[in-house]
């Protein structure tokens, strides 16, 4: 909890005390204090803003999987209307309706399962998120940028911390940040790591690298090199790939929009194998009865 400092009362109180005839050693003792306490304050009120920053953040990120939640609750409902109908508009060819009524049920379970399954998903993605976020220091976060979209995971890393100036290799200062990455997806081994190099519209002059495509592709493999090789993980699970200057996130027509769009990106994904899964759980219809009884 920071404390309020009340400076201008501090400042009054030690002319009083100069104007009261304290001796010069008193003084500078009160004069020092002063100037810690100063500086405690503006350190406080940096730590506040920081918090309140990462708590808008999470805010943001919950209400958009409320809102992804609810549509997937609306779908259901949907459904649900549609079997209400089918039963009170028809009273015939029973056997076809009840065939109906078993194929929408089913629907209506695994609907339930896509959203009891998407639940348990948002729910990690914010545990990996939020135990990324206390692993590094305040400098790591500067230039790196966590977040959350539509279920994936994307953890945004500025080249000029990554990379050597103009090159694809690693730089000593990005080995700590990447073994925190690491660690958090040694962690999380159901979701796969997909490494993407974005580059701004520069051309590149390099005689080794003919393009921003290069380049970009070639710091993506740097990246996943150095996750397999020296921080052990899966090979199985990395991806890496280049989209060189056409993805950016702003412009170019700043030095810092140029900044911004050279980058490298960390997708955190669940395997794509729990997707083909859940799509064969899906259950069949049958467009042929359903036509049959009036639908």
């Amino acid at each position: 909890m920071v404390k309020r400092i009340n400076i201008p009362m501090m400042l009054l109180s030690l002319i009083f005390v100069s104007a009261c005839g304290v001796s010069k050693k008193t003084y500078l003792a009160l004069e020092t204090q002063y100037k810690d306490l100063g500086t405690l304050y503006q350190k406080g009120q940096v730590d506040l803003a920081e918090s309140r920053a990462r708590v808008k953040s999470l805010e943001d990120q919950l209400e958009q999987e409320r809102k992804n939640n609810q549509n997937l609750r609306e779908a259901l409902a949907k459904l649900q209307g549609t079997l209400d109908n089918s039963i009170s508009q028809n009273s015939q060819g029973n056997a076809n309706i009840s065939k109906l009524v078993d194929e929408i049920n089913a629907s209506n379970k695994y609907i339930q399962h896509l959203v009891n399954t998407k639940a348990k998903s948002d729910s990690l993605n914010v545990v990996l998120t939020n135990n990324l976020t206390r692993s590094l220091s305040r400098e790591e976060l500067k230039d790196v940028d966590v977040k959350v979209l539509k279920g994936v995971v994307y953890i945004s890393l500025s080249d000029n911390m990554l990379y050597k100036s103009g090159s694809y290799e690693i730089s000593e200062k990005a080995g700590e940040t990447l073994s925190k990455i690491a660690k958090i997806i040694q962690d999380y081994k159901d979701y796969d790591v997909l490494i993407e190099g974005n580059t701004d519209s520069d051309p590149i002059s390099k005689p080794n690298i003919r393009n921003n495509w290069d380049l970009s592709t070639l710091r993506a493999s740097s990246v996943v090199q150095a996750l397999q090789n020296t921080y052990a993980v899966d090979p199985k699970r990395l991806t890496a790939g280049g989209r060189g200057e056409y993805n950016p996130i702003t412009n170019n027509s700043s030095p810092d929009g140029k900044a911004r769009n050279r980058r490298t990106q960390i997708i955190i994904t669940p395997k794509l194998d729990q997707f083909m899964e859940l799509i064969d759980q899906a259950p069949e219809s049958d467009t042929t009865e359903a036509n049959a009884v009036g639908l």
